[in-house]
């Protein structure tokens, strides 16, 4: 059977329609992180500006409890990246990566620190420091490491990757919170979140389930970029009577849940101001996310060291960059905008300041 050619203006709409994007919704903070896949947190500001692109009326004491009453945890998962999740999600996605983490720990320290048994260590570290919320250098003074990590020292980071690891270790606040700038504050999650719910079913399939409903219809490349997860082939195997096979223009192949619709190319797509590391940008393998970034504008809004800019959607696409300067937002155009969208942009921006200053 010939798979449906599905062109980039409907690739965008729908990338729009699951990223809650298309039109702000009225949901709870729980249900639209979870509808998202996770928010990007490297920047603790980032989470918040993404819900008040997506979100009717939100405000940012809304996360803020959310965070503060364990309704949602922020840790180490995608990519090695902060994500803000759902504790139920957090569960299923923490166990997809424990086992490769462990085993790239045990390889990486073979090589550079053959001495170091990172989970014995990991293992006194965590049992000296205990339940109460600690920072990173007091797990590493609990068993006499220095904390400091020097450019290329492997041991050092590898040995808290595997403590992390070990240790199920998610940010509590103040962590995470609007604002917050200083080192983390960590502790186990299963203590924070006073025992660890429970996931039905295989938890890889659980992920996969979680990333096509939020960014497919998309390849398999782009689930391995956006996770960084090894092992996957079995659980979209499992899946495979739920899902439905797409090609984009280019002929790549795109899975998608059946329960999943397209949305209309024609359907029209609002002014969105975008934080950074935004998880619509980054859902997808760089050949693919011209869907929302044209790549005439990726090294300008990507950059080597791996930041992502804050972006500004016009017609559904990047066309612009926003910073703060001086308590102001300032919009640096990547195109020639028509008088219609800088008006709409202007109206964007201006909600936007009034959010930040609120």
């Amino acid at each position: 059977m010939t798979e449906r050619v599905l062109t980039l203006q409907e690739l965008n709409r729908t990338l729009l329609e699951r990223q809650l994007l298309l039109r702000r919704h009225s949901t709870r903070v729980t249900g639209a992180v979870e509808r998202v896949a996770g928010l990007q947190a490297q920047w603790a500001n980032s989470p918040y500006v993404a819900l008040w692109s997506r979100l009717e009326g939100f405000e940012r004491g809304q996360l803020t409890r959310a965070i503060k009453r364990r309704a949602l945890v922020e840790a180490t998962l995608m990519r090695m990246t902060l994500h803000l999740v759902t504790p139920r999600d957090y569960v299923a996605f923490a166990a997809v990566f424990r086992d490769d983490r462990i085993d790239r720990c045990t390889r990486e320290l073979a090589k550079h620190a053959p001495d170091l048994d990172a989970t014995a260590v990991a293992q006194r570290a965590l049992t000296a420091v205990g339940d109460r919320a600690a920072q990173r250098s007091d797990y590493f003074h609990a068993v006499g490491e220095d904390p400091s990590t020097p450019p290329g020292d492997m041991r050092r980071w590898m040995f808290w990757i595997a403590l992390q690891t070990h240790g199920g270790l998610v940010h509590v606040p103040p962590s995470g919170l609007w604002g917050y700038y200083g080192s983390p504050t960590y502790v186990s999650a299963r203590s924070w979140l006073r025992g660890l719910p429970s996931v039905n079913g295989d938890p890889r399939v659980h992920l996969v389930r979680r990333y096509l409903a939020a960014f497919g219809p998309a390849s398999t490349a782009d689930l391995k970029s956006w996770s960084n997860a090894r092992g996957l082939r079995p659980a979209l195997d499992a899946l495979e009577p739920e899902l439905r096979h797409y090609r984009d223009e280019k002929g790549r192949l795109l899975l998608d849940l059946r329960s999943a619709k397209v949305v209309d190319g024609d359907v029209a797509a609002p002014v969105r101001l975008l934080p950074k590391w935004d998880a619509s940008i980054l859902g997808y393998a760089p050949p693919e996310r011209e869907r929302i970034l044209p790549e005439k504008f990726r090294k300008t809004v990507i950059k080597k060291n791996g930041d992502i800019a804050q972006t500004v959607l016009v017609d559904g696409f990047v066309a612009a960059i926003w910073n703060v300067v001086k308590g102001d937002v300032k919009v640096e155009p990547l195109r020639r905008l028509t008088r219609e969208e800088r008006t709409a942009v202007e109206d964007e921006r201006e909600r936007l300041v009034a959010f930040l200053a609120d």
